[in-house]
């Protein structure tokens, strides 16, 4: 990856235009954040298109685990998100024993071709972290994969995604989950460029994203690039 990237959560169309007046490259648009992220109405992604010109990474997940019930559900969100607008997805899916779900994740790589993908968080809930790495780091049309490293944010996950960078990865890593603008230099020291970001530029997840919250983040990641 040539740059920086720097991802924000958006709720509604209010969250997607100040993260663009903040400096954001991309947005990843999801709902009901109690439940960490669920697919928005096919509504919220085109209203966003109508009024912003940033690409939408929009979520595909229905269930508040890391389960994929539903592959026929997920598979018509798809064809309703993308005509909507959306840019690409985000998914990942364990099974019952922890490990990456192959068979639901590449049904949905093959409903999404040819738009990109990001795998999710998932992969730092797995049983085996390295293996789910090894599972999901050559499937198809990835585009970045969503990691803090640790279940518990990249506080704890800093080793994780240092190894993994070292391993060959920076450039598949989408550092967030309890990022804090204290990790950046570190990250970037690791060759990590991308960067997602959600209740670190508002107040709650029932306030808007302030854009000068998105630019303190915009100015930090560029500084040293």
């Amino acid at each position: 990856m040539t740059g920086s990237l720097l991802e924000v959560i958006a709720l509604d169309l209010r969250d997607a235009v100040a993260a663009e007046q903040g400096g954001a490259d991309r947005l990843e648009v999801v709902a009901d954040m109690a439940a960490d992220g669920l697919s928005p109405a096919t509504e919220t992604v085109a209203a966003i298109a109508r009024e912003c010109p940033l690409p939408q990474m929009v979520m595909l997940r229905t269930e508040a685990n890391f389960s994929a019930g539903s592959l026929d559900k997920l598979s018509s969100l798809v064809k309703e998100l993308a005509d909507a607008g959306a840019a690409g997805f985000v998914f990942g899916f364990l099974d019952a024993k922890g490990a990456v779900d192959l068979a639901a994740t590449e049904a949905l790589i093959h409903a999404v071709s040819p738009l990109p993908w990001t795998f999710h968080r998932a992969v730092d809930h797995a049983a085996d972290t390295q293996a789910s790495w090894r599972a999901v780091r050559l499937l198809p049309n990835l585009a970045t994969v969503l990691t803090s490293g640790s279940p518990n944010g990249v506080t704890d996950g800093l080793p994780v995604l240092k190894a993994r960078a070292e391993a060959g990865d920076a450039g598949l890593i989408l550092a967030g989950g309890g990022l804090q603008l204290r990790h950046i230099p570190t990250l970037l020291d690791y060759g990590v460029r991308a960067f997602h970001v959600g209740s670190a530029v508002r107040d709650s997840w029932t306030s808007p994203i302030e854009a000068r919250l998105v630019s303190q983040w915009r100015a930090l990641i560029d500084r040293d690039l």
